[in-house]
């Protein structure tokens, strides 16, 4: 059973930059991403990376672009969304989700982690 932990959220003021690390078990993956909502939004995505048999390409929504680096071991097993100059339209619930060899599609996601920024 694939299980998702996302852990890094927290307050930061605008400007200032966080690192969200998602570990992931019981499963072999092909990509990982981040996704993230905020309050009256629906979910958008933010960032992927593919695995090594997909040459482990990255990914970005333009607002992530230039601010947000993700990246993960060889084994997609952790990742990482280090987020910089952050602004208060960045605050949402961040989720890591994984697409498994077997999926075509994002199939397993964590529970969130708040991320506030506050002007």
């Amino acid at each position: 059973q694939v299980q998702l932990v996302e852990s890094g959220g927290g307050l930061v003021q605008a400007g200032g930059s966080l690192r969200l690390s998602c570990t992931a078990s019981g499963g072999t993956f092909g990509a990982m991403g981040w996704f993230r909502q905020a309050p009256g939004k629906e979910r958008e995505f933010v960032a992927a990376i593919s695995g090594r048999w997909s040459g482990r390409m990255t990914n970005y929504a333009n607002s992530a672009k230039g601010r947000f680096t993700i990246s993960g071991d060889n084994t997609l097993n952790t990742v990482y969304l280090q987020m910089t100059s952050l602004n208060v339209e960045d605050t949402a619930i961040y989720y890591c989700a994984a697409r498994e060899l077997t999926s075509r599609a994002y199939n397993c996601w964590g529970q969130g982690t708040q991320v506030t920024v506050s002007s």
